[in-house]
């Protein structure tokens, strides 16, 4: 199984999600502001407000596509949209992807279970699926057990 392991660091990204919602923040952005620029009824403050919008828009689509799983060396960094966290490999009891759950949980050795969205099976169900293998593959591999 060690052969599998990918090598580290390693950054886990929900890809095609990310591009989507890049582009549609992009796209939301350039289309509210020429609307906002092409209206000739509208005042500087309405055009104003119009941007700002599309920026507000354009930047929660923006956060939402940052998400990711870090893996290296010493531990795991999982950035979800509006936390970042930092986990020892010995932290991590179990990396789980159910069918039907909408990204990774880790559960974690005090007990709670962390949600990592930068592994989601949305639109690219078998990268998740094989992306969480291998995230579950460098816990086994890295995270000390005790055997009873």
């Amino acid at each position: 199984m060690s052969s599998e392991l990918p090598a580290l660091p390693v950054t886990f990204r929900p890809g095609p999600t990310r591009a989507v919602l890049l582009v549609a923040g992009g796209a939301i952005f350039v289309t509210i502001t020429a609307v906002a620029l092409l209206l000739e009824q509208l005042g500087p403050g309405e055009r104003l407000s119009f941007i700002v919008t599309a920026a507000l828009l354009a930047g929660v689509l923006f956060l939402l596509a940052r998400v990711k799983v870090v893996a290296d060396d010493s531990g795991v960094t999982v950035q979800n949209i509006a936390s970042r966290r930092r986990l020892a490999w010995a932290e991590i009891v179990q990396v789980n992807l159910r069918p039907g759950d909408p990204w990774v949980f880790l559960n974690l050795s005090d007990g709670t279970s962390l949600p990592a969205l930068g592994i989601q099976p949305g639109i690219a169900k078998e990268r998740a699926i094989a992306d969480a293998r291998a995230l579950r593959a460098l816990v086994e591999a890295r995270s000390p057990r005790d055997l009873p």
